[in-house]
């Protein structure tokens, strides 16, 4: 395991939520009047700067402005199941609360990746106003199964490598770890390969020389110690990916009104309720990151340009495709560009003549 967690300190959390789960604690003893506990899972690593920064303080400001009746077992590290389980574990009642990665689940959520697009987006908090925007217009479509509490499309993720890249060049032939989504097509468009594996063990695999870099945003880049391996970054948006926090529907039925309205207070952008991964926190991250020894690149404008034109290219490709299947593609990268334009974010992956 990474980040500083062992093998049996994650089968000791899997076996504390079993016995969670079948002593019946959850949030359906809110149909009695009494308080609720709400079961939080996430794929995040449980001392990563996601679960200290935000799911801890968010779940704690949940109980804090009920007066204690919204109680909460945190499941992190995928203690209830790999990262792309995580929207089934909520939607089937595994938990009654969850973060997911619509990216990490191909086909399921089609209008939904527009969110990962390349973009200049710098904080998380900056992401879910964006994100929620985009549910409320046309995105809700695709989460009829789940009560939607926030959807963002991350921050911007760079290209790490163990070599230095300065050019289209460099990258032709390397092998590059994907978060999935668009970021698979840009990694080709660059002349790489890519490669999807999980990020646990993505150091391994850069340490080995199985892979030579990876594409993913700089809080896990921390998270899972990738800076060890991985001493170079170009700065260069590749989006990032499209996640949230959703809810069971039988759990936010069961909700009183009053707590209803807390819940969405608190989480309907739980990175401006604590100040996680806020956009003051992603200068921090970049500096400790440089601090570590990693040296960033800034592509030059004429390079840079070269890169986001074949972005734009992978842009134009996916949304015929969608539209071929009879969904409004144009029409939500449009949205999307708006959205992004009214926040001052720049889309690097929007072709210019849909202007």
């Amino acid at each position: 395991m990474c980040d500083g967690t062992t093998r049996r300190d994650f089968l000791k959390h899997s076996v504390i939520g079993g016995v969670a789960l079948g002593a019946g604690v959850g949030i359906y003893e809110l149909a009695y009047g009494q308080a609720a506990n709400i079961r939080f899972s996430t794929w995040h690593p449980p001392v990563g700067r996601e679960v200290k920064t935000v799911w801890e303080p968010m779940l704690e400001e949940l109980k804090k402005r009920s007066g204690g009746k919204i109680a909460s077992t945190l499941y992190a590290g995928g203690a209830l199941g790999k990262g792309p389980e995580h929207f089934d574990i909520v939607a089937k009642g595994l938990s009654d609360m969850g973060y997911f990665t619509a990216t990490w689940t191909p086909g399921r959520f089609p209008l939904s990746d527009v969110l990962s697009l390349a973009a200049w987006v710098d904080g998380k908090d900056l992401a879910t106003d964006i994100g929620n925007a985009m549910y409320d217009r046309i995105l809700n479509r695709e989460f009829k199964d789940v009560k939607m509490i926030e959807l963002n499309g991350c921050i911007q993720s760079f290209l790490w490598t163990k070599k230095p890249v300065r050019s289209l060049a460099d990258t032709k032939g390397m092998k590059i770890r994907t978060p999935g989504g668009h970021q698979t097509h840009y990694i080709k468009s660059l002349g790489a390969e890519p490669i999807f594996m999980p990020l646990g063990d993505v150091y391994l695999a850069i340490e080995t020389g199985t892979i030579d870099g990876l594409v993913t945003c700089p809080p896990l880049v921390l998270g899972f110690k990738l800076h060890e391996v991985a001493k170079h970054g170009v700065v260069a948006t590749f989006g990032c990916v499209t996640e949230g926090v959703v809810m069971n529907l039988e759990s936010w039925k069961k909700v009183p009104e009053d707590q209803k309205k807390i819940i969405e207070s608190v989480s309907s952008n739980p990175f401006k309720t604590t100040g996680g991964l806020n956009r003051e926190v992603y200068k921090v991250m970049m500096k400790e990151i440089t601090d570590k020894g990693v040296t960033l690149f800034n592509l030059p404008t004429d390079e840079a340009e070269r890169w986001y034109e074949n972005f734009r290219e992978v842009t134009r490709k996916w949304v015929a495709d969608l539209e071929g299947k009879g969904l409004p593609a144009k029409e939500v990268v449009r949205m999307y560009n708006q959205e992004c334009e009214k926040r001052g974010v720049k889309v690097v992956a929007f072709p210019k003549e849909w202007a």
